[in-house]
């Protein structure tokens, strides 16, 4: 597997390709996480059978970037800003036609969004947006977010496989409003089955903190494979 850190305009990146790759798969990410992109990797690898791209994308402002409308603070004093409109445009826009052209890659290769916590959230909500993508993977998803379960419930997806997961501690948490992400996600889940859509709700052992890679790398997996199986 080639690993290879490249740059689009300011946006930092970095890709890991397997020869002739059958499916790309594209998550934002900030600072830390660039750490953790080796064993993510290597769990996909491990877990499914179709070559694949990963492509991660540094964030530079994580609240503003990924979020899909302003809303007030969770928790310290940081908001979220209506960032995720410009960051759908880049990934749609730049990233991808100079992945394709980079790594010489078919045009009608399947395109898979994910990401972690709120990165999770961002995967969902630009589903609602574009038909660009083929699947949604979403980590442990900030699906707590102020009106989005609404907003997700009364919009139309553009996507057929849906991977969603949680740990099973995360709704314990203290704070009232993330405490109700349980709550949100099985209701989202249900919905999705509702309308016949291929999805799956994980249940994972641990906090919002525990396993971040891992989770990514499970959701990743499901998903590629159902789009691989489907094709085939």
């Amino acid at each position: 597997m080639v690993k290879e850190n490249f740059q689009i305009q300011t946006t930092n990146c970095i890709a890991f390709m397997d020869e002739a790759p059958e499916v790309i798969l594209v998550q934002p990410v900030d600072s830390h996480d660039y750490e953790m992109l080796d064993s993510e990797t290597k769990y996909i690898t491990e877990h499914t059978d179709k070559p694949f791209i990963l492509v991660a994308f540094s964030v530079n402002d994580w609240n503003k970037d990924l979020s899909p409308w302003p809303a007030p603070p969770v928790f310290g004093k940081e908001g979220f800003g209506n960032g995720a409109k410009e960051t759908l445009a880049f990934v749609i826009n730049e990233l991808i036609p100079a992945v394709k052209t980079k790594y010489d890659i078919s045009q009608d290769i399947p395109i898979i969004l994910g990401g972690y916590s709120l990165a999770g959230l961002f995967a969902l909500w630009s589903a609602y947006q574009t038909n660009a993508f083929t699947a949604i993977a979403a980590a442990s998803p900030s699906v707590w977010f102020p009106s989005f379960l609404e907003y997700a419930k009364s919009e139309d997806i553009c996507v057929k496989h849906i991977y969603l997961s949680l740990g099973d501690k995360e709704e314990g948490a203290k704070n009232p409003i993330m405490s109700t992400v349980g709550k949100c996600i099985r209701e989202l889940s249900e919905h999705y089955q509702s309308k016949g859509l291929d999805s799956i709700l994980e249940w994972n052992e641990g906090n919002h903190f525990k396993e971040a890679d891992i989770r990514t790398a499970k959701g990743f997996t499901w998903v590629s494979n159902e789009v691989n199986q489907k094709k085939n």
